[in-house]
């Protein structure tokens, strides 16, 4: 540990801070805006329940094993650090610019979505229209309009700010949106207790086709069984759970006396929470009205509270639209760290190392992810789905091969110091293992109800050319790392 404290970074994040990071990363604005997709996708809110359910306990022991990894070697981007120490410089590259995209892709994926609510839900209420009075342009069948796309850069201005003062000022944040976020869970529950009925879960499956279905993006139910919509939503939930990673990419600016034991656990906590969030939601906004019902609304989140009172639909639509400043903050902060470790090691140019003298934070690696979160309000709602299976793929990829070194690093580095170990030993890491290389088959292999499209494969592509050009023009600079991990 202490190649640590000479790095520059400000160390004053405590547990709570890590927790509240990871919950607000993870749960955003997903659960309003696609909470709808999910009942479609799944043909129904119980196999989307069962999909969010299984999908946390599947990644609890990728969690574990980011635990113990980080606890062990507290370092920004330390997943960079885990692969080229057990599988080799290329590995490190490969995982950490992999992670990188997985991250990245939730700046301007979150900026997207406060456009697109502000473009359809806000603008739909009385006097204000006006909002979308100005269109700008249209891509890809995605309007995009001046005063939605105006707030959202705004937005996007103020986490830049925060992540250019450092750490704890960003953490601030988080913290507060937590809070926003459970008092939206807690309005969606009691509006479901007092109006809804669970008999509204019914039918089961049921096939949800163009016509009937209000999701935005034209989801329809393409699943013939229960079992295959199961499927279908379970391939796609990492995405949703993507930002528990944003935790160890953070450990570097722990504060001097945190208990890296407890923080070993604080992954998990957070997945769990995320978990529960999910499931009570999904249950929450299809028991309120008849399921089929609300899904043929766009944003059935909203449009079945808006049907029972004004009163309660402006807080819910207030906390939906500031839920997306949490993961951009977080995942902002996390890729910036990743970028910097990818620096440290050799894998990028060595400008991406260079951090702050005052406020400890990456410098280029800030810069190069605010040019991408303002320019995401200009891409059109469009682009979230493609971006979604992306994200989900690199995400799934990235949390493999650290499980892979974490079991690795059992047998070739038995004696490092763990303050956290993974429950179950070498066997709940080798669950981690088989977890991860499940999911990245669903995605890959074709026939599976999630595998990539050509848009988000070709996305991929681009990404691991601009990556391998990126490490050729580091080793025409240097072949050696500013810092040693």
């Amino acid at each position: 540990m202490s190649g640590t404290q000479t790095t520059g970074m400000k160390k004053s994040l405590s547990l709570w801070n890590y927790f509240t990071m990871g919950f607000g990363a993870i749960v955003g604005t997903g659960w309003v805006l696609l909470v709808g997709d999910w009942m479609i996708m799944g043909g129904g809110p119980i196999s989307a329940m069962l999909a969010f359910a299984a999908g946390a306990l599947f990644l609890l022991p990728i969690g574990a094993v980011f635990g113990e990894l980080t606890a062990a070697i507290p370092i920004s981007g330390g997943i960079v650090e885990y692969a080229e120490r057990t599988f080799g410089k290329t590995a490190g590259h490969m995982t950490g610019w992999f992670l990188a995209l997985g991250n990245a892709i939730l700046c301007p994926w979150e900026a997207i979505a406060i456009s697109a609510l502000l473009s359809s839900m806000w603008a739909d209420l009385p006097g204000l229209e006006w909002i979308t009075s100005i269109k700008l342009y249209e891509i890809a069948g995605s309007p995009i309009y001046l005063i939605p796309t105006l707030v959202a850069e705004a937005v996007c201005l103020l986490v830049i700010y925060l992540n250019f003062r450092g750490a704890s000022a960003a953490a601030k944040l988080g913290s507060f949106l937590a809070k926003a976020l459970l008092a939206g869970m807690l309005l969606a529950m009691v509006t479901s207790l007092f109006i809804g009925s669970p008999s509204n879960l019914l039918p089961t499956f049921a096939r949800v086709s163009a016509q009937n279905s209000g999701s935005v993006a034209g989801v329809t139910t393409t699943a013939g069984t229960f079992l295959t919509a199961f499927l279908a939503v379970l391939v796609i939930t990492p995405f949703f759970y993507t930002g528990f990673d944003t935790i160890p990419q953070s450990a570097e600016e722990a504060g001097p006396n945190l208990n890296w034991k407890k923080f070993g656990r604080i992954i998990g906590l957070v997945l769990l929470a995320s978990g529960l969030f999910y499931v009570i939601c999904i249950y929450a906004f299809g028991t309120i009205f008849p399921w089929q019902e609300s899904v043929a609304d766009p944003v059935p989140a909203l449009s079945s509270i808006l049907k029972i009172s004004m009163y309660l639909y402006i807080p819910m639509l207030v906390i939906g639209t500031i839920g997306p400043i949490g993961p951009m903050n977080a995942f902002y902060g996390a890729t910036a760290r990743i970028l910097l470790a990818m620096g440290r090691k050799g894998h990028l140019p060595r400008s991406f190392a260079k951090i702050h003298p005052k406020t400890g934070t990456p410098v280029v690696p800030n810069i190069i992810l605010a040019v991408a979160t303002v320019v995401g309000p200009f891409l059109g709602g469009n682009l979230l789905i493609p971006l979604t299976k992306v994200d989900a793929l690199a995400f799934v990829v990235a949390c493999t091969v650290a499980a892979a070194a974490c079991l690795k690093m059992r047998f070739t580095e038995p004696d490092l110091p763990r303050p956290y170990k993974v429950p179950g030993g070498k066997i709940g890491i080798g669950t981690a293992v088989l977890a991860g290389l499940i999911l990245v088959g669903l995605q890959v292999i074709p026939g599976s109800p999630a595998v990539l499209d050509p848009v988000s494969w070709c996305i991929v592509i681009v990404w691991l050319i601009a990556g391998v050009a990126l490490r050729w023009v580091a080793s025409r600079k240097s072949s050696k790392p500013t810092l040693a991990a």
